[in-house]
């Protein structure tokens, strides 16, 4: 069985999808045959990413200025899935912030910040969604969590391991919750190539990232990895995939 053929016509909704992950994923769903669904605050570059992957005549993609941290914001993409489609098959919760700096450092705006849309942009996710999900007594949920949500990245990471670390325990708990029908995968990177590392004000902090983004490997490896999760049978939930640079040491 080609299990890519999974893929083909899904409605799949991206948090986070003007760059970076998001965006390498809805290209490499859409080549697969899947209907994308693009939410970022970036309205051009969601323009033109569907605008190509419309050229392209496989999968469909449309898009809504989406900020994840305004609930009505979200539930407005759902809406837009669901005019559209009539459907949605998954959820990927990809919208992220990383802000490197020391706790002495006391950036709590920031700390705000990576709150905001790391830890309640996936709950409102989750939120829009599940009812749509037990309606359909099918759905999948994506989360993009990191390796950084194993283990504390510190000195510097502390606040962004902690809104990691807390993607992971809603992604276990909201797995055990919904019960058979719907499906919830955690993805967790170690350093890939995205935008994701130009959130951080802290100029030592910054200097450190760029160095140890060195060894990155390309946001496409996280897109193959999605895709390797919602192509399996709708018996097969694939939980947690962690990834990172064979070179990378944590």
């Amino acid at each position: 069985m080609e299990l890519s053929k999974n893929i083909k016509d899904k409605v799949v909704v991206i948090t986070g999808a003007s760059s970076g992950l998001g965006e390498s994923t809805a290209r490499h769903l859409a080549a697969l045959g899947a209907n994308v669904v693009l939410g970022a605050r970036r309205e051009a570059s969601l323009k033109t990413i569907s605008e190509e992957i419309n050229a392209e005549e496989k999968g469909e993609a449309v898009y809504l200025k989406t900020d994840v941290t305004k609930n009505d914001e979200v539930q407005n993409l759902i809406n837009k899935a669901m005019d559209t489609f009539g459907k949605i098959d998954v959820l990927v919760n990809n919208a992220g912030l990383m802000s490197i700096a020391p706790m002495s450092e006391v950036k709590v705006e920031e700390w705000d910040r990576m709150i905001d849309i790391n830890i309640k942009g996936v709950l409102y996710g989750i939120a829009a969604a599940l009812p749509v999900f037990q309606r359909q007594n099918s759905g999948h949920f994506i989360n993009i969590a990191s390796v950084a949500g194993i283990k504390v990245f510190s000195p510097g990471g502390t606040v962004y391991s902690g809104t990691k670390f807390a993607v992971r325990a809603i992604s276990e708990g909201l797995r055990h919750e919904v019960g058979g029908a719907i499906r919830t995968t955690t993805i967790e990177p170690g350093a890939v190539d995205s935008e994701l590392k130009h959130g951080s004000s802290h100029k030592e902090s910054v200097d450190n990232l760029n160095a140890f983004y060195g060894i990155a490997i390309p946001s496409e490896s996280v897109a193959r990895a999605i895709a390797y999760a919602i192509e399996q049978p709708a018996d097969v939930d694939i939980n947690e995939i962690v990834l990172r640079p064979t070179v990378q040491d944590f």
